[in-house]
């Protein structure tokens, strides 16, 4: 269920870390973790971010929220340039925008019960009285499929999935507009990955949510996704419709990923593209295109000239110079 009205729009992100050396600490680098990323979400979809680990992608999500101050860029919320929010204003912004993190047992504290984590941002947001919010959690435990009885016990008395049932409780407290979900599913067992999956998108039906889904499994975000963004090397590559980019990518590092993907039927053919050489490093980016020392159709201009992000059409975005040639 999407519309065509811009929730999230994303311009010119970056996220650079300064490398400190030498007797004085003096920055004798940077890791450009995000460079000069752009993209919109609309409401009510799922866009999925995919791409090889240290990418950028959790970055990427971070400095949308500001966990992670981003170095450069806009981030329009509503019309609100989160980039240019004070403190202050951005903790009442926190309501419309929350996170759910990979890891649920390092993201839960292990001194609180499951009912106070939950009710915690009520508190934090002053939403309703202390009845009030011990309804609201109950209200919201039962919502992620968990007894109300669970509220009195603690984080390690939970398995993996049931952990990140609270903290996907604990993102909907405060009833919020976008949820940014990174990589929510990779650390549980597939069997349970598919019931959260599910609930993610039950959830979505009944609240009106809009997600940014992070992860590096194709399939899965196949599964959520809307629309889909590729990165590499701290950089967007790709971006498309979930179907088009499946069945139609342009990217070379796209069609790579795309090959990687393990097909039910056995006797299915189809060329497993393998790419030499090492993702270069974020600390020393290479000139021109990023793909360029790994892609298999690599020409001059790719060394020499940073492929523009654009419209190929039909709103199938890619950088790359394979397209104009």
């Amino acid at each position: 269920m999407t519309s065509s009205e811009t929730l999230l729009q994303v311009r010119n992100l970056k996220k650079y870390y300064p490398i400190r050396g030498g007797v004085f600490g003096r920055k004798i680098g940077e890791v450009k973790a995000v460079d000069d990323v752009s993209f919109a979400v609309k409401k009510g979809e799922t866009l999925g971010i995919v791409g090889e680990s240290g990418c950028g992608k959790s970055t990427t999500g971070r400095s949308i929220l500001r966990l992670e101050e981003p170095t450069a860029g806009e981030v329009e919320f509503e019309g609100a340039d989160l980039t240019k929010l004070s403190g202050e204003e951005m903790r009442r912004m926190r309501r419309e925008l929350q996170m759910v993190f990979q890891d649920p047992f390092a993201s839960l504290n292990p001194r609180q019960t499951a009912g106070s984590i939950i009710e915690e941002p009520l508190i934090v947001h002053g939403l309703g009285d202390a009845k009030e919010r011990k309804e609201k959690v109950k209200e919201l435990l039962s919502v992620v499929g968990l007894d109300s009885y669970h509220a009195g016990r603690y984080p390690h008395q939970f398995s993996g999935g049931q952990r990140q049932r609270i903290g996907i409780a604990r993102a909907l407290a405060v009833n919020p507009k976008l949820i940014v979900a990174d990589e929510p599913v990779s650390a549980l067992d597939v069997s349970i990955q598919s019931q959260v999956l599910n609930l993610l998108e039950d959830l979505q039906e009944t609240y009106d949510l809009t997600y940014l889904f992070i992860a590096h499994d194709l399939s899965v975000v196949r599964h959520i996704s809307d629309r889909v963004g590729v990165m590499y090397l701290g950089r967007m590559v790709e971006l498309a419709d979930r179907d088009e980019l499946y069945e139609h990518p342009i990217h070379p590092y796209t069609r790579a990923l795309l090959s990687a993907v393990p097909v039910p039927d056995p006797d299915a053919k189809r060329e497993r593209i393998i790419l030499t050489g090492d993702v270069p490093s974020p600390t020393n980016s290479p000139k021109g295109c990023a793909f360029h020392t790994r892609c298999p159709h690599v020409m001059d201009i790719c060394r020499e000239k940073r492929p523009e992000f654009k419209d190929q059409g039909s709103g199938h975005f890619a950088a790359c110079h394979l397209t104009e040639a």
